[in-house]
């Protein structure tokens, strides 16, 4: 039978945050190439705006909580990332804009740096 330590577990449990955040950025990543390829606001421009909606949101309420062990100046600054993201969303969801790919090159360069 193993024993683990407590390091060890909640190294794990860091890893697999980490992996689920990962899949959740790729996912948006996925849908935000889909509606860009579209062309046009589509169904496939609201699922990857509602979607990138709730990842960015969860990810601003996971930095704001005291617990989380990224340094204040990190969480400031992905804060305001998440931030610039949903206000490029909102943009798109009022056809101001169509900036899909700035979104999708963000939101790469942050899925990239979480190993």
């Amino acid at each position: 039978m193993y024993q683990f330590t407590y390091a060890e577990i909640m190294e794990d449990d860091v890893a697999n945050a980490k992996d689920r955040e990962r899949q959740a950025l790729s996912r948006s990543i996925e849908l935000l190439e889909k509606a860009r390829d579209d062309g046009e606001y589509s169904r496939n421009a609201i699922e990857a705006l509602f979607y990138t909606r709730r990842v960015w949101i969860r990810l601003i309420e996971d930095l704001k909580q005291p617990e989380n062990e990224l340094g204040a100046e990190l969480r400031a600054n992905l804060i305001s990332i998440a931030i610039w993201i949903l206000k490029e969303c909102d943009r798109i969801r009022k056809r101001e804009s169509n900036n899909f790919q700035s979104i999708i090159d963000v939101t790469t360069i942050i899925r990239d740096g979480l190993k």
